[in-house]
């Protein structure tokens, strides 16, 4: 037996550029959680997940109560999850900022903060990877995208003086010219663009923009919900062809299947299926052909297996949605992505617009776009702890305690509402 003797959370902070998207723009610093778990003989499992004071809330309000249980339990660290952040009925889907964080997906969420940890723990005691233990990888590197976003040079009424190396993107030459940017340091060989920040047209021609520049690369681009049934409607024509598939164009399961309705290309959602239980209602409405899962809400690395098999049985596509995240979020992604042979697309990831690191050896290295997953115990990172101080006390400095992108974005413009879908 190996039982847990302690489990600490740990909030951090780390700088965040100026992104912009449906909601509004990023504020200048990014809220995660480490979460390490110690069993008897001293080893320790690592686990990341949000950082907003809800979810710090639930977790230590779990923290105390895994004390004495055996790591190999996950059935009985579900059930003291459920007793302690549970009760009642999911609340239906929310359009929320981080769908990671609405009440539908309380239980699965803090599940999974401490199942990757578990995950690690159980490795790193049995001399396997965490891929070996969810059944072995059917990869050896697992693919992301080249994640783009339109944003400013800088913050403009943040005190850190800090700027960030990717400089202004408003225009669809600089789309390009941050794809290049990106491509050229990590080698990904697909290109995803936040969109529902300007008029949609102008975000198509970005689009095509990126088409002449990089031939033959899928593209992707991903509204945020943020355009109407309407306007997708009238769009379509222009996409067609041209993009691997489209991202949440409309808000909600019913928008969704009104534009599948007339649409020739997949449809992509991390916004209106976020969880197990939104399946029923979008396979009768056939609002989406690619769920984007993410194992931060979705229930874990093994319940991200199953969503596979579900989506498998569905016939629809299946890949990976991200946040804002540090390496040890990366590598557990990359560790279940090894093990579903059906990950349709390359994955999304935030990973190159963040700086600073919390694990030993700086950040991750791409080849070729992709994350290579070693055979090394757990999850093969382990933590840097002068960082994982210097990021706390980024934390306490902030000020920062709940993302919030509409108000920040008030900042720049007093008049915004945030109100979607605004096309």
């Amino acid at each position: 037996m190996s039982i847990v003797t302690s489990v600490v959370v740990t909030p951090i902070a780390f700088r965040d550029p100026p992104l912009l998207n449906a909601s509004g723009i990023h504020e200048p610093w990014a809220l995660r959680s480490i979460i390490e778990v110690v069993t008897d003989d001293g080893t320790y499992g690592l686990s990341e997940s949000y950082g907003d004071e809800q979810t710090l809330s639930q977790l230590e309000k779990v923290a105390p109560k895994l004390v004495g249980l055996d790591v190999f339990h996950l059935n009985t660290l579900h059930r003291i999850v459920q007793e302690t952040v549970g009760g009642g009925q999911p609340a239906k889907t929310g359009m929320e900022l981080a769908p990671g964080t609405v009440q539908a997906t309380t239980v699965p969420r803090i599940f999974a903060a401490f199942e990757v940890a578990f995950l690690d723990l159980m490795g790193k005691l049995t001399g396997r990877s965490v891929c070996e233990l969810l059944g072995g990888k059917v990869r050896e590197t697992v693919p992301f995208s080249a994640y783009l976003f339109y944003k400013y040079a800088k913050h403009k009424f943040a005190d850190d003086p800090w700027v960030d190396k990717w400089g202004e993107v408003l225009t669809p030459d600089d789309v390009v010219r941050s794809a290049k940017q990106m491509i050229d340091e990590y080698g990904f060989q697909s290109i995803k663009l936040k969109g529902g920040v300007f008029e949609p047209e102008e975000e198509l021609e970005a689009i095509k923009a990126l088409r002449k520049a990089f031939p033959g690369y899928p593209l992707r681009i991903d509204p945020n919900g943020n355009w109407s049934v309407e306007t997708t409607k009238r769009l379509l024509p222009q996409m067609d062809g041209v993009l691997q598939y489209l991202e949440d164009p409309s808000p909600g399961k019913d928008a969704m299947a009104e534009v599948h309705d007339v649409s020739s290309m997949p449809l992509a959602t991390n916004m209106c299926v976020i969880g197990f239980f939104d399946f029923p209602e979008a396979i009768r409405k056939q609002s989406v052909d690619v769920i984007l899962s993410d194992h931060h809400y979705w229930g874990g690395l093994q319940a991200t297996r199953e969503l596979g098999q579900i989506c498998r049985t569905w016939d629809l596509g299946l890949s990976m949605h991200s946040n804002s995240h540090m390496g040890i979020s990366l590598m557990a992604m990359a560790h279940a992505a090894a093990t579903i042979d059906n990950l349709s697309y390359a994955c999304d990831t935030h990973y190159p617009w963040q700086e600073e690191e919390v694990i030993v050896g700086g950040k991750i290295a791409f080849e070729d776009g992709s994350v290579r997953v070693t055979d090394a115990p757990g999850l093969g990172v382990e933590l840097d702890r002068e960082a994982l101080k210097e990021l706390a006390e980024n934390y306490r400095k902030c000020g920062i305690r709940s993302r919030n992108d509409v108000e920040e974005m008030k900042k720049y413009d007093p008049t915004w509402t945030g109100k979607s879908p605004r096309f």
